[in-house]
């Protein structure tokens, strides 16, 4: 039935049967009208941010937390190129985003007018698909299609120019119902073809990523991966996809994988590969895997499979449909040397552990292994842990283990000052969870500002800051290329502790594991966002070097 409405009450109207309920932005005068919107709307909360990347990092944690599009607004031009590293992130990470922007009137355009950027062309090759609508009839319409193509296929981020005349204007408009989003299922063809290549195979691996999160398809990755005696591996930054704890995972590929887990990778015979992509980081450059592997690559994105590597079975599919369907038929195509499979198994994850589990080195005023281990038995199971970009992230990824799913988000882009406004975002779609955010100092002051907004709208959630007083990461590069010549990456920084109580949250510093539960329990206690700044060496720079053990290996090299 048609309805009167403004163009701006159309788009939140949109929004609204989305079942988003958090909307994240920093106000703009080209957009008043749909904050107004937004204002009539009861079950919408605005979250005003401090900075558009902030904001567009809390609408991609708020999307990776409940499986919802996560939305988030700025003004034209400026306000826009400030929220694109949000929308690049969204893009890499396969998040389902939805982003508004503010455009000059119709009237102005092509006149370079007051903050005006051709926002089609400025994001078409970050995001899914771009519009810039320019009659007001047409909002329910193009309004719903870009969350149609943001939540389908492989999910991304969708950018809608709004100019301010159209959304001011009002008319009659139809808004149609949310469509289900369809899950392509593989073939009976496919299924048999994928269970035969993996019932003869001798050392199978599984690959899980982001498609098996982002269909739920936790389940019956379980399931397939017990009746098949598959180990499990979880792709770059999506650890919580298999139960760590689970005797067939075998780790996670990414940055500073340990060798014990990439011989795995290369000693295996088939690789079964499900809702990712061979990215940079998972193939280790583009050199772990081998044209002896043989490769099943099912993902739901065709132009995915075969992008990087030849399959020799390509699947089209919902990583859940396919799951589903494997599960069902695996009965018929029991492995053939199912004990010698399962001994092998056993064998890499008594390596994998070993190294989990090796006694700490109690060298050092602070061990981060030790740190991370006491994070995790301070932390419910449920918990929600976010990451920032930075060295400190290898302890994270080898030593925290996740065993359920929806703990852990993090950028596969590496966007820095990620960690805690996608924190804020996942806070806010799950407030009775305990959610933590990871960063470094040179991460967290990217974006520190948002602490501000946690404290305005009460968001209780705990930022660890590991502080060395220098880009970590670019400095292990430059340590290893240019020993002893720093250049750019040295920092200084205020005590966070202070500054998280000037801006009315809990702050706390530690320079010791002795000191971090009762740190971390005050924190928890508090009821305020939080900020706990630990004080590390800067000599170790990574979990397996330090920056004397760089130099030296730089020196050798050179002499050999």
């Amino acid at each position: 039935m048609k309805k009167k409405m403004t163009g701006a009450q159309a788009v939140v109207e949109c929004i609204r049967r989305e079942g988003v309920d958090q909307v994240f932005c920093v106000p703009g005068e080209s957009y008043l009208s749909v904050l107004d919107a937004i204002y009539e709307t009861e079950e919408i909360n605005l979250i005003s941010a401090r900075h558009e990347g902030g904001a567009s990092f809390m609408a991609e944690g708020y999307a990776k937390a409940t499986n919802k599009p996560g939305v988030c607004m700025a003004t034209r031009g400026v306000g826009g190129a400030n929220l694109s590293i949000g929308v690049h992130t969204a893009m890499q990470d396969s998040t389902p985003m939805v982003v508004f922007l503010g455009q000059v009137h119709s009237h102005f355009r092509t006149r370079e007018g007051f903050q005006e950027v051709n926002q089609e062309n400025f994001f078409a090759p970050i995001s899914k698909w771009t519009i810039e609508i320019t009659d007001t009839h047409r909002i329910p319409e193009l309004v719903q299609r870009a969350f149609r193509i943001a939540k389908s296929g492989r999910p991304g981020p969708v950018v809608v120019g709004l100019p301010v005349d159209v959304i001011d204007a009002e008319v009659e408009m139809e808004i149609g119902q949310v469509i289900t989003i369809p899950k392509p299922a593989p073939g009976k063809d496919e299924v048999a073809r994928a269970l035969s290549l993996i019932s003869q195979a001798k050392h199978p691996i599984m690959i899980a990523g982001g498609g098996v999160v982002r269909s739920g398809a936790h389940e019956p990755l379980i399931q397939f991966a017990e009746s098949m005696a598959l180990p499990v591996l979880s792709s770059f930054r999506r650890h919580d996809v298999f139960p760590n704890h689970h005797s067939q995972y075998l780790g996670h590929i990414g940055l500073g994988t340990p060798k014990n887990i990439l011989e795995t990778v290369k000693t295996a015979d088939l690789i079964v590969a499900v809702g990712m992509r061979f990215s940079e980081i998972v193939t280790q450059g583009y050199s772990l895997f081998s044209k002896e592997q043989t490769i099943i690559h099912i993902d739901i994105d065709p132009n995915s499979i075969g992008k990087v590597y030849n399959p020799a079975l390509g699947i089209v599919a919902d990583a859940g449909e396919a799951l589903n369907a494997l599960v069902e038929a695996s009965n018929q195509y029991q492995p053939e040397t199912k004990k010698e499979r399962l001994d092998w198994i056993s064998e890499r994850r008594r390596l994998y552990g070993q190294w989990i589990h090796d006694e700490l080195d109690q060298s050092g005023k602070l061990n981060m292994k030790k740190l991370l281990a006491d994070l995790q038995r301070l932390t419910p199971a449920d918990a929600i842990i976010t990451n920032d970009a930075g060295n400190f992230c290898g302890w994270l990824h080898q030593f925290y283990q996740f065993e359920q799913p929806g703990t852990y988000i993090g950028p596969t882009n590496g966007a820095m000052g990620y960690g805690f406004p996608a924190a804020v975002g996942a806070k806010l779609a799950h407030p009775d969870r305990v959610v933590v955010s990871l960063s470094g100092d040179g991460g967290f002051m990217m974006t520190m500002q948002e602490f501000e907004t946690a404290v305005r709208y009460k968001v209780p959630v705990i930022a660890l800051v590991f502080n060395n007083n220098m880009y970590g990461t670019i400095r292990m590069h430059q340590e290893r290329e240019y020993p002893e010549r720093i250049s750019g990456t040295l920092l200084t920084n205020p005590d966070y502790a202070q500054l998280a109580k000037l801006f009315g949250g809990h702050g706390e510093y530690i320079d010791s594991n002795e000191e971090f539960e009762a740190a971390f329990t005050r924190a928890l206690q508090s009821g305020k966002p939080s900020i706990i700044e630990v004080a590390i060496s800067p000599e170790q720079i990574s979990v397996s070097a330090t920056i004397e053990d760089l130099r030296k290996a730089k020196v050798q090299l050179l002499k050999a």
